[in-house]
């Protein structure tokens, strides 16, 4: 992720690292403060597909509304959220949601594909922005080249081998947001205070924890997630 983020346009005051516990102060304090944004991979369980099932049908139309009732469009929306249309690209979805929303998109460098992508998105609604994604070239080459790194094999085109899904949890306009781009929408979380970021126990308790404890039966449905944090660069 932090190749492909040299190579969309964000600044190296900020990296990814790994968050190795969710309860350990002493495991969680080697990360920089505040966390801008957690980028999670997830396996889909029963009890999280059923959820997203009825949450989804709540939500309507991806193309007219946000969770909440908000526009989808325009400089005044909340988020800026991709309904995803490219296989296999889940994982650079979830990092450009990372990176343009909320306070992260201060460190987009000026003249770089991030800005380009976050500026022609902004008016446009949510089918428009997705085919400005897919016909994206920069956006296409810069995740061919970073989609081969990394100590994982690559699976087959269309592989339903590995089943997790990358959940970019970002904090804007004091509001914690789940994006996922095979969601109807983005999911407002609830609010969290001026001093707590994404990583902050009030966050992961609205967010990814929300997800874990929906699992009734951890011992038969193990949820073995991964999760990196988007925060300042410390040398």
């Amino acid at each position: 992720m932090n190749a492909l983020a040299k190579k969309l346009g964000l600044s190296d005051e900020l990296t990814f690292y790994d968050v190795i516990s969710l309860d350990d102060p002493d495991l969680l304090d080697y990360i920089p403060r505040p966390v801008y944004a957690l980028l999670t991979i997830v396996p889909m369980t029963p009890a999280w597909q059923r959820d997203r099932d009825l949450e989804d049908e709540k939500l309507g139309d991806p193309n007219s509304y946000y969770h909440g009732g908000a526009a989808g469009a325009g400089a005044d929306e909340p988020i800026i959220w991709f309904k995803q249309i490219i296989r296999d690209a889940c994982g650079s979805y979830g990092f450009l949601h990372c990176a343009i929303n909320g306070p992260t998109s201060k460190f987009i460098l000026p003249g770089s594909t991030l800005e380009q992508l976050r500026n022609d998105a902004i008016p446009l609604a949510n089918d428009e922005r997705a085919q400005m994604l897919y016909d994206s070239k920069p956006f296409e080459e810069a995740h061919k080249s970073v989609a081969g790194l990394g100590d994982t094999a690559e699976p087959a085109i269309g592989s339903r081998e590995h089943r997790g899904h990358f959940i970019a949890y970002v904090k804007a306009n004091g509001h914690l947001w789940e994006l996922e781009g095979s969601r109807h929408g983005p999911l407002d979380r609830g609010e969290l205070a001026e001093d707590e970021d994404v990583l902050s126990p009030k966050a992961l308790e609205l967010g990814l924890k929300r997800i874990i404890k929906l699992e009734e039966d951890p011992d038969k449905q193990a949820v073995r997630f991964s999760c990196i944090a988007l925060a300042p660069k410390v040398e």
